[in-house]
């Protein structure tokens, strides 16, 4: 199934292999996207869906130095070249955006802002720095209700962005410790006004996000990555059962592109929330679940618990993925120093299978 054409009313794609979303800081001073960034997408244009690395929304959602943004015109343009080298390799692109709230420095973001989240409380990561260094961590600020307002003005207006660079569509990062999962977590949000307390009011910034970015370029366009019980971190959800069972209850109901979802072995999201998602449903599964890559999100995809499967580090070292899943070849080992290296060495200069085998045979 893994490698079947996979249609509906958003996506028409060849097959059920996604690129999952990872950061790599490959960025200009002014957040535009390198032009690495081009040739590192085009070479994995096999894959069903490209997700993009995180993109902020506006420099005050900058999580880290030289991750890339989609804020300004330039930024605009550079994804353009983006996209149209994976398009002209024939492949698709969601463009994945990722406000950091809490998460951040000041040293690390271009215009030197303050991080902030739904409440005033520490991140326990250290994040790169502008000057190639890491910081301790700072305690952020607590967004007000102008503020809050503005978050989501910002993502309509990056989801504009982004179609007008080319993007097939929008992932919305409700994930994995950053501004959407904070206000859904239980350690992050420690508010007692609307955006805080019930299960209703935890849902309200996330969900307004979403009716933002849909009103500006249309359900069909706009998709969610949600990660329950994920702890990474340091994020706390006592039982994520209740909140995101409603949560996608409500998700149901806007007809997005797809839910993507992150499962773990503390709260089995695919089983518990599968049911309740009628549309297309992407698994994040982890890639060491099974004795190979493909034969887990095998088993997912004929359990019925999932529609398309997303990989990610498998696909660092292996921009030909789908071929060598293909043919059951062996994946390439992924040179762990160079993840974050800024340049093309450890991220557009990895040989396919055949220029692999070729280099392999000359050095024999």
């Amino acid at each position: 199934m893994l490698l079947t054409e996979y249609r509906n009313r958003s996506l028409h794609l060849p097959n059920r292999i996604v690129m999952s979303p990872m950061t790599r800081l490959r960025s200009l001073p002014d957040g535009s996207p390198t032009t690495d960034v081009a040739d590192y997408y085009a070479q994995r244009a096999t894959a069903g869906l490209i997700v993009t690395e995180g993109i902020w929304p506006h420099s005050t959602g900058q999580s880290e130095a030289w991750v890339p943004g989609l804020q300004t015109p330039a930024h605009v343009e550079a994804w353009r070249h983006v996209t149209e080298a994976v398009h002209a390799r024939g492949g698709r692109i969601f463009a994945q955006l990722m406000h950091g709230g809490r998460k951040g420095h000041p040293l690390a973001r271009i215009d030197g802002s303050w991080p902030a989240g739904p409440s005033a409380v520490l991140d326990d990561d250290r994040v790169h720095l502008i000057d190639g260094g890491k910081a301790d961590p700072i305690t952020p600020g607590a967004l007000d209700r102008t503020d809050i307002a503005a978050v989501v003005d910002q993502h309509a207006t990056a989801a504009r962005n982004a179609i007008a660079a080319g993007f097939d569509g929008v992932e919305i990062h409700g994930a994995n410790s950053y501004l959407v999962h904070q206000f859904l977590a239980d350690n992050t949000n420690l508010r007692d006004d609307e955006y805080g307390g019930s299960i209703e009011n935890r849902m309200r910034l996330p969900l307004a996000v979403v009716d933002a970015v849909t009103g500006a370029i249309g359900s069909r366009r706009t998709a969610i990555r949600l990660s329950p019980g994920n702890p990474q971190f340091a994020m706390v959800e006592a039982d994520p059962a209740p909140l995101y069972q409603a949560l996608v209850v409500e998700l149901d109901r806007r007809d997005l592109a797809y839910l993507h979802l992150t499962d773990n072995d503390r709260y089995h999201a695919l089983g518990d929330l599968r049911p309740r998602w009628h549309g297309t449903l992407v698994a994040n599964i982890g890639e060491n679940r099974a004795p190979t890559t493909a034969a887990g999100a095998e088993t997912v995809l004929r359990a019925g618990l999932a529609d398309l499967v997303s990989f990610g580090r498998s696909f660092i070292a292996n921009p030909d993925l789908v071929h060598r899943i293909r043919h059951d070849l062996p994946l390439a080992p992924i040179r762990e120093e160079m993840l974050y290296g800024r340049t093309a060495e450890g991220y557009s200069d990895y040989p396919s299978w055949t220029a692999g085998a070729v280099a392999h045979q000359h050095a024999e």
